[in-house]
């Protein structure tokens, strides 16, 4: 490989860790897709999803089905939020993402779209006691 090849990927790195908004003291050595991939991800929390998605479709209906009900999702991700910071259950965050889930298939929003986005806002680390 050429030095203006390497160049190139080192700015392009450079450019990646700028846009995630990794800070300047993050590991220098960013991981492979592949290794992310296997890595970046809970199966446990995954499968808890899918074990409640399913009881839903018995309560509810199917995904995506058109017999299906309009639920006020956003309301109960509210709930369920406000929930969480009292019992600390993480039942409430497996009910948000699936409220998020079937907010992102099936919600009725008027401005209803997806265009991905860096808003700047990153999380801040919190110290619990």
């Amino acid at each position: 490989m050429n030095y203006y090849a390497l160049d190139a990927i080192r700015y392009l790195k450079a450019l990646w860790k700028d846009l995630a908004g990794m800070k300047e003291n993050a590991p220098q050595k960013i991981e492979s897709l592949e290794s992310l991939q296997r890595t970046e991800w809970s199966p446990r929390f995954e499968q808890a999803m899918r074990h409640r998605l399913i009881m839903g479709a018995f309560r509810y209906g199917k995904l995506n089905s058109p017999e299906k009900g309009t639920w006020d999702r956003l309301q109960r991700i509210s709930q369920e939020i406000d929930r969480y910071l009292v019992d600390g259950n993480d039942e409430r965050l497996v009910d948000m993402a699936n409220m998020c889930l079937l907010e992102f298939e099936e919600g009725r929003h008027p401005k209803k779209h997806f265009k991905a986005a860096d808003d700047k806002g990153h999380n801040r680390e919190v110290k619990y006691a």
